[in-house]
């Protein structure tokens, strides 16, 4: 395999990341200038910046007419945040969770992802479901600012430390230039990392959209696996069940409608066939398994954590099964259907009902 394209990607996926931390470095720095108030920043400019990559990469391939890839990296990333970014999480300190993410935000992403599944199982994600997707992110976002408004000062203190303390970018000259730099590196990034897997792709025999749910979407998502971890290892349990939560309701209403609207000279984005048969519900099966495993105890344990972790091993080892027409495939997804799968779901559920018998929601 040419050794160029792996470097292509590689790059990419670094500039992306580079790219992404001066925009929400110069970005947050601006809007502390103009008086918003970090609590807003935070929820807005820090949250939306880390799937920047998942953004810069969706549009670049929709408008290189690599629709497969725009929406196995969708797909692909909001899986890989579930069962990567919060397992690996809890694994390294058990992930609690407030009452307003229970009431608010895991709601709505139940429900984006939904509408989501809804407007691709015709095979196409049009300019006009891009359009709605995109004024959803947009009313989504102005609700947040001002139910900002409603926080108390604990949250805005809590909001303010995701702020960059340095003092070298105080300049509103470095703060612009950061954040065009930011910018230039996002586009930079997501032409070489769209180029170099559409090289892998073709060089390996598989589909895009295999290189886009794999590879290409655990790169997109680097940012929130390490923002889930940081938060963890400094204490703040909490705000790594909120950071992929916005990030995976950004991704699937900003990243997927900007990549559907990119995409209307082709008439939208062409949603793979294994997309709508497979990938679509592995991401609706692991959005709605939050729902029991942070109800039970409100809180992601580590035996849970390593639950996640081992969900999405099987899910990478089916793709790669299926990539390769392997003769394992069909016993392998007998036994993960019809064995483990009921198995997993029935010892969560118990485990919900006794919690839910027991204790009393957190504040």
């Amino acid at each position: 395999m040419n050794a160029t394209s792996w470097m292509l990607l590689i790059a990419g996926l670094v500039i992306l990341s580079v790219g992404a931390d001066l925009l929400v470095r110069g970005g947050a720095k601006l809007a502390v200038r103009f008086g918003i108030s970090p609590l807003v920043v935070g929820l807005t400019i820090i949250a939306y910046g880390t799937s920047a990559p998942e953004l810069a990469v969706s549009v670049g391939a929709a408008l290189k007419e690599s629709g497969a890839m725009a929406v196995g990296n969708i797909v692909g990333s909001n899986i890989v945040n579930i069962l990567i970014a919060l397992g690996l999480s809890a694994l390294i300190a058990p992930v609690t969770v407030h009452l307003q993410v229970i009431r608010q935000e895991l709601p709505v992403l139940l429900g984006t992802s939904v509408l989501f599944a809804v407007t691709a199982l015709d095979g196409t994600l049009s300019p006009l479901d891009g359009a709605l997707l995109t004024a959803l992110i947009i009313g989504y976002t102005i609700f947040l600012v001002r139910q900002s408004r409603l926080a108390d000062k604990a949250a805005e203190a809590e909001f303010a430390e995701e702020i960059p303390k340095s003092h070298w970018d105080d300049p509103l000259p470095v703060q612009i230039a950061l954040i065009v730099g930011g910018l230039a590196l996002l586009v930079w990034g997501s032409d070489l990392a769209v180029s170099g897997a559409v090289a892998i792709a073709k060089a390996l025999g598989v589909s895009e959209v295999v290189i886009g749910l794999t590879i290409v979407a655990v790169g997109t998502s680097l940012p929130e696996i390490a923002t889930s971890l940081m938060a963890v290892y400094k204490g703040e349990r909490d705000m790594a069940v909120g950071n992929v939560i916005g990030s995976n309701v950004f991704n699937l209403l900003a990243v997927g409608g900007a990549s559907a609207l990119a995409a209307t000279p082709h008439g939208g984005l062409a949603v793979p066939v294994s997309v709508t048969t497979t990938d679509l519900w592995v991401m609706l099966g692991a959005t709605l398994l939050l729902l029991p495993v942070v109800l039970s105890g409100y809180s992601v344990n580590r035996r849970e954590g390593a639950l996640l972790v081992a969900l999405y091993i099987a899910y990478l080892t089916h793709l790669v099964l299926d990539a390769l027409h392997h003769p394992a495939l069909a016993p392998f997804r007998t036994f993960a259907l019809g064995l483990a799968l009921p198995l997993i779901v029935a010892g969560v559920l118990l485990r919900y009902l006794i919690h839910a018998s027991r204790e009393t929601p957190p504040s």
